[in-house]
C-alpha cells in the first residue's frame, strides 16, 4: 500500500512539475520542430501545402494562392521558384494542424521599379511595436493581467505558453456544466498563444468546436518551441505579436483594424508615437503628465477589453465598454498593476470614439498614375475585385517602370500647370499656347515603352490629370492627323497585296488584267510592275509613297451619306500637288482625303462584277437585300432618335411633343392623333385639337368627317405619317411607348422590324432607281469601311466601329494614345506585335513556407504587318521630324559620341465639335467639346510612345494649340530620357532574358 501511495505521490509531483515547467514536453516538442524550415528552390514545388481560409491566411492571400497561380499561368506567368516543405512539416499540415513557422505581423503590397527601388508600399497594420522592449511596461502588465498572467513568469524558462492548465481545466468544467445548464456562464481558457492561432488561422477566427480548440492549442505549442526548448523569448514575441495584430473590428474611412497601434489611431485618433512615451513615462515623470497618461492608458485598456466582442463594444456597445473599462481600472489598481492615482485620474474620463477616420493625403493622382495603372493590371491578373484587398496581400511585384524617368516626367507635367514652368519649357508661341492661356486647364499624358527581346516594356506612364481616370487608355479622343498614319499603312498593305498577286506576272498578263475604272490604285500598281526595273516589294512601297496627289480643297466629296468639303491646315498647300511622302511630312489633309477615297474605291473594286450587277440589273435579288438592309439600318437610327424624344414622357407631354413637331391643321392633328392613340374616342380627338387650335370647327359633323377620313385603319403607317406631316416612325414610337411605357430601346427596336421595312416600301419601287442607287452606294461604302476597320483593328485600333467617311483619315473615328503607341511598337518591331509587360514578376508570401516567385513569360510575337511596310513607314516617320511638322525635334537627342539619335513620329490635332443643323443643312450652332494634340513617336530602334495635350469643354473653345505643343513637350522631356539612350536604363525584365536562378535558402 505504501508503494502504491509513493507511486501516486511521485506521479502527482511529476504532473505538478510538468504543469508548471513543461520541461518534458519542451524537450519533445522542440525535437519535433527542430530544423523545421521550408526551403526556396527553383521551379514549382511538389512539397507544399497551402493553408485554409483563416482570416490571416485569407487577407495575406496564402489561402487563395493555388487558384491565383493557376490563373496567372493562363496569363503567361510561370513559377520560377517555390518553397519546399520538409516531410515533417507536410505531415503536420496533413494532420490538420496550422503549419508552424515564424509568422509576419505586418505585410502588404509592394511595387518596385526596374531597378528594384520601391514605387509604392502598403503595410498593414500600419503601426506596431518592433520588439518587446519597445512596448510600454504598463501595457504589458495590463494585458497579462487580463489575458494570460503566467505567460512571462521567468521561473519556468521552458513553459509551454499555449496552455494555462488551471484556466483550461476550469473552461472544460464550465463547458461540461453548460451541457446540463445552458444559462451557466464560464470564462474562456485561451492563452494569448492560442488566441493568435484562433484569429489568424481558424475559420472566421472563431472556436466553434472542442476539436478546433485542441487544434489551436497543438499548433500554438509547436510554434512556441521553434527556437528551442527555452520559450521565454518566444513568449515575449507572443505579447508583441498580439498587441500588433489583435482584431479590433473595422472603422469607417480606415477599413479593417488590427493591432493596438492602428486601433488607437482609428478609434481615438491618437498618434502611436505620442501615446507610447506617455505610457512608458518613469514614475518620477508620471505625475506631471498624469491626465494625459490616464487618458492614453484608459483608451488602450478599452481596446484590450474590446477585442472580446469588437463589433459590439466599438459600435452600439460603447456604454458597456466604458463600464467594463472602469471595472478593470479598479481591478488593476487593486492588484497593484497600476497606481491608485492613475486609476482615479482615468475613471472620470470619457471614451470618445471617432465616427470615422479622415484618410491622410495620399499624394496627387499625377504622382500615383503609373502605380494605379499597375494596381489595376494586378487586380485583373489576380481577379481581386477591390484595391483594398489587393493592398493587403503579402505580395512584392517588380514592374518594368523606370522610377527615375517616371518621377522626372511626372514632375515636369505637374510643373507646367504654373505659368512660369510652361514659359521655361517654351510652350508659348505660334501653334503653341498664347498669352493668357490657363495651363491648369490642359491635361498632358506621356507614355514610353522599350522594345524588349520578347515584349514591349512599359517604362513610363503618367499624365497631369489629377483624377483616377487614365487619359492614355480610357478615352475615345479625336486625335486628328494621327489617323493619317493608320490610313497610310492600310494603303501600303493594299499595295503589298497587289505586289504579292501580280509581281510574278509577265507583261502580257499584266496588260490583260481587268481593273475597274474607279480603281486608281489597281491601275497604278499594274503600271508600276509593268515598267519598274526593280520589282521588289520595298521598291514598290517606296514608289507608292512618291505618287503625286492634289491638295486642292475645291473638290466636294460625297461620303458618309452627304457631300463634304475639307480644308488644309496651311492655306499655301491649297494649290499644290505633292507626293504622299511629302503630304505625310507636312500633314496635308486633302491628300489624305483623296488617299482614303482611293483606298475605299480599291476595296469596293474587289467585287466589281457583283457591284456592277447591283446597278445594272434593277431586278437583282441582291439589290433588294441591300435596300432592305438600308431600310433596317436607317430605320434603327430614327427609332433611336425618337425613343430618346419620347421615352419616359407621360401621355399629355408626348401628345404635346407630337403637336410641336408638325404644322397644325385639324386634318394633320387628327392624322397624328389616331396614329398615336388609335382606340381613342371622338371626345378625346376634339380635346386634343382644341388644345392646339382653339378656333377650329369641332362640330359633330366636322369630327365625324375627320374620323371617317383619318381614323384608325384608314391609312398605312407611311401614308399616315405623310398626312400628319411627321416621320411615320415618330408616330409609331410615340404610340408604342404609350402602350408599353417601360419598354427599353432594344425592345422597341425589336418590335419595330416590320414597321421599319414598311416605311421604306417606296424605296423598293423601280421608278425610284436613282434614290435606290444612292443608298446602295452608301452601304457599299460602309462595307468598304468595315473591311478597312478589320485592317485597323488588326493593328490595335481600339474600337469596334469607325465612321464610314473619308474624314476618318483625319481622325473622325477617334483613337486612343495607348492604341497609337501599340501601332508605333509594331513599326519599331518591324511588323511584329509583342505583348506588353506591365507586371514583370511577382513574389508571394516572401519568407514563409508558401513563398512563390513568378515571372512573365510573354507569348510569341504576332506578325501583323510585313517588315518591308514597317521599314518604309519608319523612314517616313523619321522624315516628319527631319523635314516636317515635328522638325523642332531634329537633332534634339545626342549620343555620347555626339551623333544624333533618330526620332520619328506623327503629329495630330483634334478639334471635336458638336454641331447642330437645321432644315436644309444650315448650321445652327457649334460647340467645341474638346481639343487635343498628339505626337506618337519612336526614338532610336528601342523606344516609342505617345505624348498628348487635351482640354475638355467648357475650356476647350479658348485654346488654339496644335500638335506642336506635345512635340515641344517631348523636346523638354528628352534630357530625362538621356540615360536610357546612353544605356544606363533598366535591364531586361524577368522573362526577357534567361530566368533568374533562385538561390536555395531557408524560409524561417
Amino acid at each position: 500500500m505504501a508503494l502504491v501511495l509513493s507511486l501516486l505521490l511521485g506521479l502527482a509531483w511529476l504532473v505538478r512539475d510538468e504543469v508548471q515547467s513543461s520541461r518534458r514536453q519542451a524537450d519533445w516538442l522542440a525535437g519535433r520542430v527542430a530544423g523545421l524550415q521550408a526551403e526556396l528552390q527553383p521551379g514549382p514545388s511538389d512539397a507544399i501545402r497551402f493553408p485554409g481560409a483563416g482570416p490571416f491566411d485569407d487577407r495575406l492571400g496564402y489561402h487563395a494562392l493555388p487558384e491565383r497561380l493557376q490563373r496567372l499561368a493562363g496569363q503567361g506567368y510561370a513559377v520560377t521558384a517555390q518553397a519546399r516543405m520538409p516531410p515533417e512539416m507536410l505531415d503536420l499540415a496533413d494532420q490538420g494542424l496550422f503549419v508552424p513557422y515564424r509568422e509576419k505581423t505586418q505585410a502588404g503590397l509592394e511595387l518596385q521599379d526596374c531597378r528594384g527601388q520601391v514605387l509604392a508600399r502598403a503595410r498593414y497594420p500600419q503601426r506596431g511595436y518592433a520588439a518587446f522592449d519597445a512596448v510600454p511596461p504598463p501595457l504589458v502588465a495590463a494585458l497579462l493581467f487580463i489575458e494570460n498572467r503566467e505567460l512571462l513568469d521567468p521561473r519556468f524558462p521552458q513553459r509551454n505558453p499555449a496552455v494555462e492548465w488551471d484556466r483550461f481545466a476550469k473552461a472544460v468544467f464550465d463547458r461540461a456544466v453548460r451541457y446540463l445548464d445552458a444559462s451557466h456562464a464560464g470564462a474562456g481558457g485561451s492563452t494569448l498563444a492560442t488566441q493568435l492561432e484562433k484569429y489568424r488561422h481558424s475559420p472566421e477566427g472563431r472556436t466553434d468546436t472542442p476539436q478546433e480548440k485542441l487544434r489551436q492549442m497543438a499548433s500554438a505549442s509547436l510554434r512556441a518551441y521553434l527556437d528551442g526548448a527555452d520559450t521565454l523569448a518566444r513568449r515575449r514575441k507572443i505579447v508583441v505579436d498580439y498587441l500588433n495584430t489583435v482584431p479590433l473590428s473595422a472603422q469607417a474611412g480606415f477599413g479593417e483594424v488590427n493591432g493596438i497601434g492602428d486601433g488607437m489611431w482609428a478609434w481615438y485618433g491618437r498618434d502611436f508615437d505620442e501615446i507610447n512615451p506617455l505610457l512608458a513615462a518613469p514614475a518620477a515623470d508620471a505625475a506631471a503628465s498624469l491626465p494625459a497618461r490616464a487618458l492614453a492608458f484608459k483608451q488602450v485598456l478599452s481596446l484590450l477589453i474590446a477585442q472580446r466582442r469588437p463589433a459590439h463594444y466599438l459600435d452600439e456597445g460603447a456604454a458597456d465598454l466604458r463600464q467594463l473599462t472602469d471595472s478593470h481600472l479598479r481591478l488593476l489598481a487593486g492588484a497593484g498593476v497600476i497606481t491608485p492615482a492613475l486609476r482615479d485620474a482615468a475613471l472620470p474620463l470619457a471614451l470618445t470614439r471617432l465616427a470615422r477616420v479622415e484618410a491622410p493625403p495620399a499624394g496627387t493622382f499625377v504622382d500615383r498614375k503609373a502605380v494605379n495603372a499597375v494596381r489595376g493590371k494586378l487586380q485583373a491578373l489576380l481577379a481581386v475585385p477591390r484595391a483594398y484587398d489587393l493592398d493587403r496581400l503579402d505580395l512584392t511585384v517588380a514592374t518594368p517602370l523606370d522610377g527615375e524617368v517616371q518621377r522626372a516626367a511626372s514632375s515636369l507635367l505637374r510643373s507646367l500647370a504654373a505659368g512660369p514652368g510652361a514659359q521655361q519649357a517654351g510652350l508659348f508661341g505660334k501653334f503653341l499656347l498664347k498669352p493668357g492661356d490657363d495651363t491648369r486647364k490642359i491635361m498632358l499624358s506621356f507614355t514610353l515603352y522599350e522594345r524588349g527581346a520578347h515584349s514591349n516594356l512599359l517604362r513610363v506612364q503618367t499624365d497631369s490629370f489629377d483624377q483616377p481616370f487614365d487619359l492614355n487608355e480610357g478615352a475615345r479622343l479625336d486625335l486628328g492627323s494621327t489617323a493619317k498614319l493608320r490610313t497610310l499603312i492600310t494603303y501600303l498593305e493594299l499595295v503589298a497585296a497587289l505586289h504579292g498577286r501580280w509581281q510574278a506576272l509577265p507583261a502580257e498578263q499584266l496588260a490583260a488584267l481587268a481593273i475597274a475604272p474607279q480603281d486608281a490604285l489597281g491601275r497604278w500598281a499594274r503600271s508600276h510592275l509593268a515598267q519598274a526595273a526593280d520589282k521588289g516589294l520595298a521598291a514598290m512601297l517606296d514608289a507608292a509613297l512618291e505618287r503625286p496627289y492634289s491638295a486642292s480643297p475645291q473638290e466636294g466629296f460625297f461620303t458618309g451619306g452627304g457631300l463634304h468639303h475639307f480644308e488644309n491646315f496651311e492655306p499655301e498647300d491649297n494649290g499644290r500637288t505633292m507626293t504622299l511622302r511629302e503630304a505625310l511630312t507636312r500633314s496635308v489633309n486633302l491628300v489624305f482625303i483623296r488617299l482614303m477615297r482611293e483606298v475605299v474605291q480599291h476595296v469596293q473594286a474587289r467585287d466589281a462584277s457583283e457591284r456592277n450587277a447591283l446597278f445594272d440589273d434593277p431586278q437583282s435579288t441582291r439589290r433588294s437585300d441591300y435596300l432592305a438592309r438600308f431600310a433596317d439600318k436607317e430605320g434603327r437610327e430614327f427609332i433611336a432618335r425618337f425613343y430618346r424624344r419620347y421615352a419616359g414622357k407621360p401621355a399629355p407631354e408626348a401628345e404635346g411633343l407630337l403637336a410641336v413637331s408638325l404644322r397644325a391643321t385639324p386634318a394633320r392633328l387628327a392624322a397624328a392623333f389616331y396614329g398615336y392613340w388609335p382606340d381613342a374616342a371622338a371626345e378625346q380627338l376634339a380635346a386634343f385639337i382644341r388644345r392646339r387650335l382653339p378656333e377650329a370647327d369641332l362640330s359633330d359633323g366636322a369630327l365625324q368627317a375627320l374620323h371617317d377620313k383619318l381614323g384608325p385603319e384608314r391609312w398605312s403607317l407611311p401614308d399616315r405619317g405623310y398626312l400628319a406631316g411627321l416621320h411615320p416612325l415618330e408616330l409609331w414610337v410615340a404610340g408604342h411607348l404609350r402602350q408599353h411605357p417601360g419598354a427599353s430601346l432594344a425592345q422597341v427596336v425589336a418590335a419595330s422590324a416590320a414597321q421599319r421595312q414598311d416605311v421604306y416600301q417606296w424605296l423598293f419601287k423601280t421608278r425610284h432607281k436613282g434614290a435606290q442607287d444612292a443608298r446602295i452606294r452608301n452601304l457599299l461604302e460602309a462595307d468598304a469601311f468595315a473591311e478597312i476597320l478589320k485592317a485597323w483593328r488588326r493593328l490595335g485600333y481600339p474600337f469596334d466601329a469607325m465612321t464610314p467617311s473619308y474624314a476618318s483619315a483625319l481622325g473622325a473615328s477617334g483613337d486612343r494614345p495607348a492604341a497609337l503607341a501599340e501601332l508605333m511598337g509594331i513599326i519599331v518591331n518591324r511588323g511584329q506585335r509583342l505583348p506588353v509587360t506591365r507586371v514583370a514578376s511577382l513574389q508571394f508570401a516572401q519568407g514563409t513556407p508558401y513563398e512563390t516567385h513568378l515571372a512573365h513569360r510573354p507569348g510569341p510575337a504576332q506578325a501583323v504587318l510585313q517588315p518591308e511596310i514597317a521599314d518604309v513607314v519608319r523612314r517616313a516617320l523619321i522624315g516628319v521630324v527631319e523635314n516636317g511638322t515635328a522638325k523642332r525635334l531634329k537633332g534634339a537627342l545626342l549620343r555620347r559620341d555626339g551623333s544624333a539619335v533618330e526620332i520619328g513620329g506623327k503629329t495630330g490635332t483634334g478639334d471635336h465639335r458638336f454641331d447642330t443643323y437645321g432644315r436644309g443643312g444650315q448650321l445652327i450652332s457649334s460647340r467645341v467639346v474638346n481639343r487635343s494634340a498628339t505626337f506618337v513617336f519612336l526614338i532610336g530602334d528601342r523606344y516609342f510612345g505617345t505624348l498628348m495635350a487635351y482640354v475638355h469643354e467648357p475650356d476647350a473653345a479658348g485654346f488654339k494649340f496644335t500638335s506642336a505643343l506635345p512635340t515641344q513637350l517631348l523636346k523638354v522631356l528628352l534630357p530625362a530620357l538621356q540615360p536610357l539612350v546612353d544605356g544606363e536604363g533598366c535591364g531586361p525584365a524577368p522573362g526577357e532574358a534567361e530566368p533568374d536562378k533562385a538561390q536555395p535558402r531557408q524560409l524561417r
